[in-house]
């Protein structure tokens, strides 16, 4: 039990800063022929945590409101342990800088078998009207939101 506790405040540790984590198992679909965690699975688990926290700050009710939505521009990883399965995964979120019509997300990702930090990536998501087909200012309601989220740091 003991050894239990001690993995998750690793776990907690390595996502400090991170307002909006999520937990996953594994699948084993998801391995390759390497038995390892596919490249490009990695960017699911980004795209899941992303949402959660978009989620969180209301942004699909404003985007009925005002056609104002959130669109992926740039995302990047950086793979430091390979994953396999069976294992747990906890993946954290948060914004980075602010601009004018875009911000930047860091994703951290952690296997809770291996106790470490497996990948990291980022996303700039970017402000877009669907309706008109373009990018737009970043919603100062959003912008707020993110602030209260990210603690305002």
């Amino acid at each position: 039990m003991a050894e239990i506790g001690k993995r998750q405040s690793t776990i907690d540790n390595l996502l400090q800063g991170f307002p909006v984590v999520v937990e996953f198992p594994v699948a084993w679909g998801e391995m390759d022929s390497y038995r390892h965690v596919n490249n490009a699975v990695y960017f699911r688990y980004f795209e899941n945590v992303r949402l959660e926290y978009f989620r969180r700050l209301g942004w699909f009710e404003l985007e009925q409101a005002t056609g104002v939505g959130p669109i992926l521009a740039a995302t990047q990883a950086r793979y430091r342990r390979p994953l396999t399965y069976p294992d747990m995964i906890s993946v954290g979120a948060h914004v980075g800088t602010v601009g004018q019509d875009r911000f930047t997300m860091d994703y951290r990702l952690v296997s809770h078998a291996l106790g470490e930090v497996a990948a990291e990536g980022q996303g700039t998501i970017v402000a877009f009207h669907y309706g008109r087909g373009k990018k737009v200012h970043l919603p100062d309601e959003i912008r707020r939101r993110i602030g209260e989220l990210e603690g305002a740091k």
